[in-house]
C-alpha cells in the first residue's frame, strides 16, 4: 500500500508539472501566432485534456454500453463545471471576455440541450436512443462551433494581443513540443493517478460500483484539473475557462457524436441518468448566471465556493442513490 500511495502522488505531481508546461507552451503559441488565450485554450487545451474522455467512450460505444457512454460525458462536463471552475475560482477569481459570456458560455448550454432533445425520442412514439443520424447531428453543431472559433482567432489575428511580461515567449517549434509533451504528461499522469486511487480504494474495501462512480468518473477530467488550476494560479482566466467551456462542448458534440455513429445508444430515460442530465444542464445555466451577478463577466471566489458545494452535494447524492 505504501508504494501505491508513492505512485499516487507521484501522478499527482506528474499532472501539475504536465499542466505547467502545457499552459506555458499554449501561452507562448497564442503570442507567437497572435491569437488570443481563449482560443488556444477552446481548441487546443481544451481537446487534449479531453483525451480521456475520448479513449473511454469509444471503447464503451464499440461495446454498446451506453450507460457508460453517457455517464462519463455527463460526469465529466459536471466534475468540469462545479469542480474544476470552483477550485479554480478559489485560487483566484476568472473574469472573462464579453464573447465568453455572451456566447461561448451559452454554447454548452445549447449542446446540452441538443442532447437531450436528441435522446428523447419517446415523445414522438420513437425509442429513447443516441442513433447514428442523432450523431451526425451533434458532430454538424461541432463544426459549427470549430468554424465560430475559427474565425474568432482570424479576427485575433489583425490585433496586438497584450504582452504581460508573465510568459516568457518561446519559438513556435519549442512551444508546439512544450503542448505535446505537456498533454502526454496529463494523460500518463492521469491514468497513474487513477490506477493507484483504484488499487487504494479496492484496499480499503470500496466496491467497484462505487470506484466507478466517483474515482474513475472524476479521473477523466483530471487533465482539465491541473491545467484549469494552474493557469489560474498564474492568471491565465481565458485558458482557465476556455479549458473547461471547450471540454464541455467537445465532450457533448464530439465525443458524444462520434460515440453515436460507432454504435447506437439506448437512453433508458425517464431515470436517474435523466437528472444527472438535468444537473449537467442546470451547472451550465449556473455558470452563465454567475457571468452577470452584480454586474460583472466574473467568476468570483463566492460564487467559485458555491460551485464547490453544489458539487460535493451532487457526488453525495450519486453515492446514496448507490
Amino acid at each position: 500500500m505504501f508504494l501505491d500511495i508513492v505512485l499516487l502522488l507521484a501522478g499527482i505531481v506528474g499532472l501539475i508539472v504536465a499542466a505547467d508546461v502545457l499552459v506555458r507552451g499554449a501561452s507562448s503559441v497564442a503570442r507567437r501566432l497572435s491569437v488570443s488565450d481563449l482560443v488556444v485554450g477552446l481548441t487546443i487545451v481544451a481537446f487534449g485534456t479531453s483525451a480521456p474522455e475520448l479513449v473511454v467512450n469509444l471503447v464503451a460505444s464499440s461495446e454498446g454500453n451506453g450507460q457508460v457512454v453517457f455517464g462519463n460525458v455527463i460526469g465529466s462536463n459536471i466534475f468540469n463545471i462545479l469542480g474544476i471552475l470552483g477550485i479554480a475560482g478559489l485560487i483566484r477569481a476568472l473574469a472573462v471576455s464579453r464573447s465568453t459570456a455572451w456566447r461561448e458560455i451559452p454554447f454548452v448550454v445549447g449542446s446540452g440541450v441538443l442532447l437531450l432533445g436528441l435522446v428523447s425520442d419517446g415523445w414522438h412514439g420513437g425509442p429513447d436512443q443516441l442513433s447514428r443520424l442523432d450523431g451526425f447531428i451533434l458532430l454538424a453543431a461541432f463544426a459549427a462551433f470549430f468554424v465560430y472559433v475559427f474565425r474568432m482567432a482570424l479576427r485575433a489575428r489583425n490585433e496586438d494581443p497584450a504582452r504581460d511580461g508573465q510568459v516568457r515567449e518561446m519559438p513556435v517549434p519549442l512551444a508546439g513540443l512544450a503542448i505535446l509533451a505537456g498533454l502526454a504528461g496529463l494523460f500518463f499522469g492521469g491514468r497513474l493517478v487513477v490506477e493507484q486511487a483504484t488499487t487504494l480504494a479496492r484496499a480499503l474495501g470500496v466496491s467497484d460500483r462505487m470506484i466507478a462512480l466517483t474515482i474513475v468518473s472524476a479521473g477523466t477530467s483530471f487533465p482539465e484539473l491541473a491545467t484549469s488550476a494552474v493557469a489560474a494560479w498564474r492568471g491565465k482566466a481565458d485558458i482557465a475557462i476556455g479549458n473547461v467551456v471547450g471540454s464541455c462542448i467537445f465532450n457533448t458534440l464530439f465525443i458524444m457524436g462520434l460515440s453515436g455513429i460507432v454504435h447506437p445508444l439506448a437512453w433508458e430515460g425517464p431515470s436517474a441518468l435523466t437528472l444527472d442530465l438535468v444537473v449537467m444542464l442546470g451547472a451550465s445555466l449556473l455558470l452563465f448566471a454567475a457571468m452577470y451577478t452584480f454586474g460583472r463577466r466574473k467568476l468570483d471566489r463566492i460564487e467559485a465556493g458555491a460551485f464547490l458545494v453544489g458539487m460535493v452535494a451532487y457526488m453525495i447524492w450519486v453515492i446514496d442513490r448507490g
